[in-house]
């Protein structure tokens, strides 16, 4: 719904396509398509945490094959960004 309001445009568009990107987890590579606006809101949430990317990703791994069906990585590293924004609000 648009109110008229002011639309922000900064940071990268919330309609990217996605981008993949090589990641190692747990000894082996492993290739990753997010949009960009999750590739950054990942990369925050590192910095946050003080590890590195794939750190990060491998222990959304290690929850998410807790789960049965286990999801995509990908669509794990989404849920898992958004439970964490809904932590911080």
């Amino acid at each position: 719904m648009r109110d008229g309001g002011p639309v922000d445009i900064s940071g990268p568009p919330p309609f990217a396509p996605p981008v993949k990107r090589s990641v190692t987890i747990a000894g082996h590579q492993t290739a990753i398509s997010l949009e960009p606006i999750f590739w950054d809101a990942l990369r925050r949430a590192a910095a946050h945490d003080n590890v590195p990317i794939n750190a990060l990703i491998a222990r959304i791994d290690v929850a998410r094959l807790a789960v049965d069906p286990a999801p995509n990585l990908a669509s794990a590293i989404r849920c898992w960004l958004f439970s964490q924004m809904q932590k911080n609000e």
